[in-house]
């Protein structure tokens, strides 16, 4: 077992209060406010006009052209390479990953598009492939020449923390030496028009814990080098503090609401602190999510009273009254300044209070010292910086002078595949393009979904939904108050809800900012979907939505398994989700990239789409319940190689190294491979590549069975798909034409992302 000591070596970062880490620290921990009046959203017609933007235009982040929230990101990573003294040409680039928090990804170029198509009726297809967030972390990767894991945690505004604490769990499992980790969002009109739309946003800067009369929004990105302690000190590396625990749970409550009594906020809080081998007075400060809203203050202010009212020494503070709320660039930057309050032993204030106001909070802080207006001076050893999201989506993390010796919660325990969820797509009828899923309201009535929580959802959502419960239906599993914190979900997609945001995105630029819809504003977050499935299913334990190209579906298999085998959970649902509407279908055609869609043909892609839903178990509950096992996850790798967000040639030596490396971990020779479930899917470099690839590792004709043949490219769904397929034939519950698998024991489910991600799972017979 690797050790546990994870240490933080760099810091950088660029939001309203500044463009570099001293200086926004400066001004935070002096009071000095970066929101002022919004420059880049037209808000003449909104009732609020204030925001925390960056000073700098794009051309002055980079030269490259990339999106905003890429250029935001690759400055902030600049700074912290630059501070970590991390000479990447030395390292072993594989030994590095890339992973960052998002939760309005290429919004900025979403409505540079669709403001070029609908005001100047020419719009530039190359705005496309900067939509997603699945290009942010694959930009970052390939500006600084980094191979290592990639991924996007698309959690709202829980990404920057839970990018972090990813991020620290795989250098524990030892899948890494080092992580660029944090978060970052741009400025963007969807954002504004969707909490205007929701009546979310202060008229004056934010003051949270005070007056709670509403947000304001920020931008920026916030990234910390996270490395292993023997790999810092080898290096020489300065070392600002350790990174103890975290904390990830689901509310199970509402889509944008948290739970009045704040439970799921706790479980996150309880878990850090359980993790980190701390008590509760052990914690000096918290940066506290502190939004400003009603019903986010109250929940919290509840939830920090409920479990540290007994601490006198504990400080909070909201540094959002200073940066406005950046989304998923929150808890990184906020990650930053803790990782600064430690070093130099002072809280930055909330700001914002009168005199009045002050007589009020002395009524009702308790115990706790909510830090107003001034910065308070003290010792600091251990911090913990919270973050709360859309979806009911919790995270927690802590820093600390001290290493600590963390409990042993790891486990050895075989992972079994025990049930299985699927909605995938038909041919369309005649005149629309590729395969799109059937269903009707007889579908949710089976399922015991009503048609009035069924309706709330976009289709991203229910098919994600649908799949969802079938798959713990198929396990036989109940959720229930026994269960019900010892289950979570790994959702992967490409695209996310991207007709939602299109929509919204078009709505805001025909209309005005001022009418966005609050009703389809929370279907345009990513993590939407993982927060119905909660909400219905009641689970509360780990929720995570990677947005990851097309291997986004088997790396949320990867992505369980480790949350498995960190033992942070019992039982894990790993997802692969995306959806083929008109917007989808357009913008394929206009990218050339679609055709018949048959593997190898040369001939482009049929579009598809779907969900798959698969449930992971480790070995002890699925015995304990005797559960039918289909299948084990007897190895799982991911692997990177640098190249532009919308290429994979130039990649080819990743996927070799993940097949290799999957096969390694389930302690096996690639010769021990007995099929391989591949990726091909009609376009010509893809198909090329994975041939190549395959020759490469097996040196020998290995069976390749395809699911896209069927399915077409359903992206997530059919990569997720492709695990699940190679459970069901070694379980004898599928048949694939020309391979007869009552005498294999091992097949390999790849899948390929652009900008060179790739996912290997070794699924062994159970």
């Amino acid at each position: 077992m690797a050790d546990k000591r994870v240490v933080v070596t760099g810091l950088g970062l660029v939001c309203g209060l500044g463009n570099d880490v001293q200086t926004c620290w400066s001004n935070a921990v002096n009071g000095v406010t970066g929101i002022d009046d919004v420059k880049s959203v037209d808000t003449a017609n909104c009732y609020a006009h204030k925001g925390a933007e960056v000073d700098l235009p794009n051309e002055a982040l980079s030269s490259e052209n990339y999106d905003r929230s890429s250029l935001l990101c690759i400055k902030a990573t600049a700074q912290a390479v630059e501070d970590a003294k991390l000479d990447i040409k030395s390292e072993d680039s594989s030994r590095i990953g890339v992973i960052l928090g998002s939760c309005v990804g290429g919004a900025a170029s979403i409505d540079k598009y669709y403001t070029d198509e609908i005001m100047g009726g020419e719009s530039d297809a190359g705005d496309i492939w900067k939509m997603s967030a699945s290009a942010i972390a694959n930009n970052v990767a390939k500006h600084f020449g980094l191979n290592g894991t990639t991924a996007n945690i698309v959690n709202a505004c829980a990404a920057g923390t839970m990018s972090i604490a990813y991020a620290c769990d795989l250098i524990r499992a030892g899948k890494a030496d080092a992580f660029i980790a944090g978060g970052t969002d741009s400025f963007s009109s969807l954002a504004f028009s969707g909490f205007h739309a929701l009546h979310a946003l202060d008229t004056d800067s934010c003051s949270p814990f005070n007056r709670s009369s509403g947000i304001t929004l920020g931008e920026g990105s916030g990234v910390l080098i996270v490395e292993s302690y023997e790999h810092a000190k080898a290096r020489g590396a300065k070392i600002y503090c350790d990174v103890l625990g975290s904390g990830v749970s689901s509310d199970a409550h509402h889509i944008t609401a948290p739970r009045p009594d704040g439970m799921g906020q706790m479980a996150a809080i309880k878990r850090a602190v359980e993790n980190s081998a701390l008590d509760f007075n052990d914690i000096d400060y918290i940066n506290a999510h502190g939004t400003g809203t009603a019903k986010n203050d109250e929940a919290e202010f509840l939830s920090l009273h409920t479990l540290f009212d007994g601490s006198d020494n504990l400080s909070v503070s909201s540094t959002k009254s200073m940066t406005g709320h950046c989304l998923g660039a929150a808890g990184s930057i906020e990650a930053v300044f803790s990782v600064k309050s430690v070093c130099d032993n002072v809280i930055p204030p909330t700001i914002g209070y009168t005199a009045e106001d002050l007589d009020k909070l002395a009524e009702k802080a308790g115990k706790l010292d909510f830090v107003p207006n001034t910065k308070r001076e003290k010792t600091v050893t251990n911090v913990m910086s919270n973050s709360f999201a859309f979806g009911g989506n919790n995270a927690s993390i802590i820093f600390s002078k001290n290493p600590a010796q963390l409990p042993e919660k790891e486990t050895d325990e075989k992972v079994y595949i025990t049930g299985a969820g699927k909605l995938l797509g038909t041919p369309c009828e005649e005149g629309s393009d590729g395969l799109r899923a059937q269903f009707t309201s007889a579908d949710f009535k089976a399922h015991g979904i009503k048609m009035a929580f069924f309706r709330k959802l976009d289709r991203f959502s229910q098919l994600q939904l649908l799949s969802g419960v079938s798959a713990l239906e198929n396990a036989g599993i109940t959720v229930d108050e026994t269960n019900e914190n010892n289950i979570g979900i790994v959702i992967g997609t490409a695209d996310g809800p991207l007709k939602e945001i299109a929509d919204f995105q078009i709505n805001a630029i025909k209309n005005g900012t001022e009418k966005g819809s609050a009703f389809a504003f929370p279907n345009t977050v990513y993590n939407a979907a993982g927060g119905y499935l909660s909400i219905f299913s009641n689970i509360r334990g780990y929720n995570a939505t990677v947005a990851n190209s097309i291997q986004a579906g088997l790396q949320s298999v990867c992505y369980a398994v480790d949350v498995i085998k960190a033992g942070e959970a019992d039982v894990m649902l790993a997802a692969g989700t995306d959806e083929n509407t008109d917007i989808e279908s357009t913008l394929s055609a206009r990218l050339g990239i679609t055709g018949s869609g048959k593997p190898y043909s040369g001939e482009g892609i049929a579009l598809g789409e779907g969900s798959v839903t698969l449930v992971l178990e480790k070995e002890s509950a699925a015995k304990a319940r005797n559960a039918e096992i289909l299948a084990e996850i007897a190895g799982c790798a991911t692997a990177h190689g640098s190249v532009e967000a919308f290429e994979i040639s130039g990649s080819q030596k990743a996927l070799e190294k993940a097949i290799k490396d999957a096969c390694a971990d389930a302690c096996i020779t690639p010769d021990g491979i007995d099929a391989v479930c591949g990726f091909a899917n009609g376009n010509k470099s893809v198909d090329a590549l994975e041939k190549g690839a395959l020759n490469a590792v097996f040196g020998k004709d290995i069976p390749v069975l395809s699911v896209k043949e069927q399915y077409g490219e359903a992206r997530a769904a059919t990569a997720a798909l492709s695990a699940a397929y190679a459970a069901e034939l070694l379980a004898g519950k599928a048949e694939a034409k020309g391979f007869n698998a009552d005498n294999a024991e091992y097949i390999l489910a790849v899948s390929f992302g652009l900008g060179g991600s790739y996912s290997a799972v070794v699924i062994k017979k159970a």
